[in-house]
Order: structure tokens, then C-alpha cells, then sequence
């Protein structure tokens, strides 16, 4: 699976974790987080993410 990154803050969502602090289990694919999930580091938006 694909990491993204985040162009503001450098925070790199990797599916293989997840993000649990958010409710995001461990093996999310980065489309299938809900739209109003946000960076954990600077809350910036899904559209703010890069494929890396």
C-alpha cells in the first residue's frame, strides 16, 4: 500500500499503522479515510496529502 505525506507538516500517513488516535485501524487504505479526517500533527485536510 501507498504512504502519503503531508505537504505542510512532513507527517506520513502509512496504512500499515493507521491511525489509531483517530480511529483509523491499522490497514486503512489512505482513500477509503473518511473525507473530515485530518493531518494528527497540523490538522490540515485529505487534500494537503501527496502520494509518496
Amino acid at each position: 500500500m501507498d504512504t502519503y505525506e503531508c505537504t505542510v507538516c512532513g507527517y506520513i500517513y502509512n496504512p500499515a499503522i493507521g491511525d489509531p488516535d483517530s480511529g483509523i485501524a491499522p490497514g486503512t487504505k489512505f482513500e477509503d479515510i473518511p473525507d473530515d479526517w485530518v493531518c494528527p500533527v497540523c490538522g490540515v485536510g485529505k487534500g494537503d496529502f501527496e502520494k509518496r
